[in-house]
């Protein structure tokens, strides 16, 4: 955990955001795999991390905002949790190391809500994403659990995204770390074991190890395929062929939950051919050029369409598009190829508060989202502040299905020449993704020890 100071100061900010009432923050409880004596590993409520530090299943937290009180609320363990799990820190010792004075069992954090209820005081909490929460609160508060969603605090959500986009010195260095120590040596060893005749699920494996021995985990079901133009493929079963392109898109989290998120596409074998090298520098320029963008005051949704203009630029360089770049940008065709957003928050989640509500997250300044194809999924649009750390991540995939749906009902042929695609057809996709954190004076790449992402450092590692 970080120093007590740290959760005490962000309950305090928390205050001056809120008028009135009091915040219930709902830490998670273990979630079973098969039976409920064998869970999943356990993984605490992200605003609690934030807000409360305890990294121990079923607390709650709360934050009175009239009357300047924090609680904890939880059972402490008993003989036969002594038994099977060893010796663990009391309620009372939890809270003291979170700077937290008041604390209670669960029986009284009832007792309280009803009792504050009761006397007209206004309650506020985040939007459940697990089905048990909402149970809970049905429970606690009595609204149906079907319609618990719709009461969640607006002011409550709004105030926590305004908070946690702004990453601290303890924060940067945690990811920073991360970045360093695990990140960088989950990617290099995937570039090294990128050989004919091993199995995706090899590498993986390897991979998701280095991340666990390193005291955390993998921060997102780690993104392994030959078939890259798959944007969320995790399947890991195909043998390594020379000549592949093998996406890899993985994270580390860190032992206090923060994620780092990378994407790396190399050549299995360690070649590059000449049509792979075509698209590559296209990707590669959008990237790098995009990150050059990112300072305070910017829009992340201009960045993106950025990027959209590099691809198209480039593919009507090679002949794969063609007209003008900017009318094409504007009608959407560059989605064909760049079907999803630049990039996302970063965080405490490897797409940060995603759970508050993405347009809370992404689009809180009053930014508009897109309801074009591919535009729309950017997930980060709003003006760029000192603090925010996104993902910066274009690619260009080339997918069989979109392809011969568009062909078929000639969709932007006054831009897409569809009978260059047919050269495509196999190749897959390319994806490259640094995390990027905005500072007063610009940018900074997290990470002090850079990821190859040229094509020549990309082939030294595999074949030096």
């Amino acid at each position: 955990m970080f120093n007590q100071k740290v959760y005490s100061n962000r309950r305090q900010n928390l205050r001056k955001l809120m008028k009135s009432g009091f915040a219930v923050f709902f830490g998670n409880s273990e979630a079973s795999m098969n039976y409920p004596a064998n869970p999943y590993r356990f993984r605490q409520d992200s605003s609690f991390l934030y807000f409360f530090g305890l990294n121990y299943p079923d607390l709650v937290g709360v934050i009175d905002i009239d009357n300047n009180t924090d609680y904890i609320f939880g059972n402490d363990i008993d003989l036969d949790d002594i038994i099977w799990m060893g010796n663990q820190p009391t309620l009372k010792e939890k809270c003291v190391s979170v700077g937290v004075d008041k604390s209670g069992n669960l029986k009284a954090l009832t007792e309280f809500v009803k009792s504050n209820l009761k006397n007209g005081r206004k309650i506020h909490f985040l939007p459940p994403y697990r089905s048990q929460r909402r149970i809970q609160i049905e429970e606690l508060i009595g609204i149906p659990h079907s319609q618990v969603q719709k009461h969640a605090s607006i002011e409550l959500i709004e105030s926590v995204v305004k908070l946690r986009a702004i990453k601290d010195e303890y924060e940067i260095k945690e990811m920073e770390e991360t970045m360093d120590n695990v990140t960088y040596h989950m990617h290099v060893s995937a570039m090294k074991m990128a050989k004919e005749g091993v199995y995706e699920r090899e590498i993986s494996g390897f991979i998701e190890g280095l991340s666990m021995s390193n005291g955390g985990t993998v921060a997102y079901p780690i993104i392994l395929s030959v078939n890259g133009e798959i944007l969320h493929n995790h399947y890991h079963g195909n043998k390594l062929k020379n000549g592949q392109l093998l996406l890899i898109d993985a994270g580390a989290e860190s032992p206090l939950g923060y994620a780092t998120d990378i994407t790396r596409t190399i050549p299995v074998g360690g070649r590059f051919s000449q049509q792979q090298k075509e698209i590559y520098e296209i990707v590669l320029k959008a990237e790098v050029d995009c990150i050059e963008k990112i300072k305070p005051g910017v829009h992340y949704k201009d960045i993106h369409l950025e990027a959209a203009k590099i691809i198209t630029a480039g593919l009507i360089d090679l002949g794969i598009m063609k007209g003008n770049v900017e009318e094409a940008v504007s009608a959407g065709a560059h989605a064909m190829f760049f079907p999803h957003g630049l990039g996302h928050m970063m965080g405490l989640d490897v797409h940060d508060m995603e759970d508050l509500g993405e347009n809370y997250v992404g689009y809180g300044d009053g930014t508009q989202r897109s309801d074009q194809f591919g535009l729309a999924y950017l997930r980060m649009a709003r003006k760029l502040e000192p603090g925010h750390v996104m993902t910066s991540e274009p690619g260009i995939y080339f997918i069989p299905a979109l392809i011969n749906t568009w062909k078929n009902e000639k969709k932007f042929i006054d831009f897409i020449n569809y009978n260059v695609l047919d050269n495509y057809m196999n190749f897959g996709g390319i994806r490259i993704e640094d995390d990027v954190l905005v500072t007063s004076a610009g940018h900074k790449i997290i990470g002090n020890k850079p990821i190859p992402k040229t094509i020549e450092d990309i082939e030294k590692i595999i074949l030096p």
